[in-house]
């Protein structure tokens, strides 16, 4: 990966984390598990975790700009977060990552530090045990 370019350059910026979220998404619909973490309407939460992903990853700041500090932890406490929870939705991100960056031709490289990061994050998101 260049590294004088973002992420979000390297992967072709915004439309791709919409159709990463999409695929995301398409998977946490039909999850027994996950589904019930979400509201009736997966659309507002698809809008937000593009644009929150976008900008985390060098994109615009339109995310903080419409609703403030991530606060993820925060924001994720109502919800009861454990393992099981923590490996399906880490699975969901892990597949829609994958099968995007083999159908774009994304350097693995870039595919790693993503996942990386999204195993940090569904870690830090775990409040039950």
């Amino acid at each position: 990966m260049d590294e004088q370019r973002s992420v979000y350059e390297t992967v072709g910026g915004q439309d791709f984390f919409d159709d990463l979220v999409d695929r995301f998404y398409d998977g946490v619909a039909i999850d027994p598990l996950l589904r019930p973490l979400y509201p009736d309407d997966l659309g507002e939460p698809r809008r937000h975790t593009s644009l929150f992903l976008a900008q985390l990853w060098g994109g615009p700041g339109t995310y903080s700009e419409l609703r403030g500090h991530p606060r993820l932890r925060a924001r994720h406490m109502p919800f009861v977060i454990g393992e099981p929870e923590r490996d399906a939705w880490l699975g969901h991100m892990a597949e829609a990552l994958s099968t995007l960056v083999c159908e774009r031709g994304i350097d693995s490289a870039v595919e790693r530090e993503m996942l990386e990061y999204f195993a940090r994050a569904a870690d830090f998101m775990v409040n039950a045990r």
